[in-house]
């Protein structure tokens, strides 16, 4: 059992790609918060969510517009059962699209406002993908300088940039695919190992502009409360306490880099020593472990994971 002398808990929130058919099954069976929720979210978006997070198939939920929330919905419908088990967070957090459930989970926004945001943000991406196309490439064993200086001389191919800062050793990069290809020479020559994401567009990068522009007016159009507990924002890694920042960062985070690592450390110099990662998958779990020995990392994407949360952290 982890005691409030050992440091404080943050809840962390995976990204898009953390998705997966059958990511809810456990969720909907006896769960009837959770069935609310995919119901209310479902008929917010005008499909089967619950259908789909549960018998759907990957090849759907690899649509941006429906893996955003889709995501969103199961990681929040994971909170809603921590939460009744009377365990609390002391900062939050979320890796890109993550960052969305961090804001509800800081009652920043209402989880019905949350469900359409992302969805128009998903669209929105698309949209910009379709216009600009590109991609993104995760580079392995390089350091963040060489991975940005790679980017910078493979400028001249196209647009690039280094925009998912997720552990040491780990930088994604995002662009137009003659200069991901430019890039992807560099590191195999630097003796790296880059690997193409299976996404649809350039993710972060200065081709997602116009997307970020029009997803700008309907963030300055919603009403935002401050934050009941600080949240550590992917584009500055610095603690978010007004609901007028947290309009900032959310305007600016869809072309600004994913500061995962400097979030992380961030968190840990303000006392934590527990992070539970809520959703599916453990990415996040990893991603810690690698930035830091200190901490400690607990994934909550199944019943028993959940039950071992319990046992371990409680209020």
């Amino acid at each position: 059992m982890v005691a409030a002398a050992e440091g404080k808990v943050a809840f962390i929130f995976p990204g898009q790609a953390s998705q997966r058919a059958g990511m809810a099954v456990e969720l909907l069976s006896g769960h009837p918060t959770a069935r609310d929720m995919f119901r209310q979210a479902g008929e917010i978006l005008g499909l089967d969510l619950a259908g789909l997070c549960t018998t759907g198939d990957d090849a759907l939920l690899t649509r941006t517009d429906i893996a955003q929330p889709a995501l969103l919905t199961t990681c929040l419908a994971w909170l809603t059962l921590i939460r009744e088990h009377g365990i609390r967070p002391q900062l939050v957090a979320g890796h890109s699209l993550g960052e969305f459930s961090a804001w509800v989970a800081a009652g920043v926004l209402e989880f019905a406002e949350a469900v359409r945001l992302v969805r128009r943000r998903g669209e929105l991406m698309e949209e910009a993908s379709r216009r600009r196309p590109g991609g993104m490439l995760a580079v392995l064993g390089l350091t963040d300088a060489q991975v940005k200086e790679m980017c910078e001389r493979a400028g001249s191919a196209g647009v690039v940039a280094a925009v998912n800062f997720n552990c040491p050793g780990q930088v994604v990069v995002s662009g137009e695919a003659s200069a991901l290809e430019a890039v992807a020479g560099a590191v195999k020559a630097a003796r790296g190992k880059a690997m193409a994401l299976r996404v649809s567009g350039a993710f972060h990068s200065p081709l997602m502009e116009d997307a970020a522009h029009a997803f700008a007016g309907l963030v300055e159009s919603l009403v935002l409360r401050d934050p009941t507990v600080p949240v550590v924002a992917n584009a500055t890694a610095d603690l978010v306490v007004r609901a007028e920042d947290a309009r900032k960062v959310m305007t600016s985070q869809m072309t600004n880099p994913v500061l995962w690592t400097d979030s992380v450390r961030r968190m840990i110099s303000e006392g934590v020593r527990t992070f539970v990662e809520v959703g599916p998958g453990n990415v996040l779990t990893k991603l810690v472990e690698r930035i830091s020995a200190e901490a400690r990392a607990i994934p909550v994407g199944t019943l028993q994971q959940l039950r071992t949360l319990v046992e371990e952290v409680r209020p």
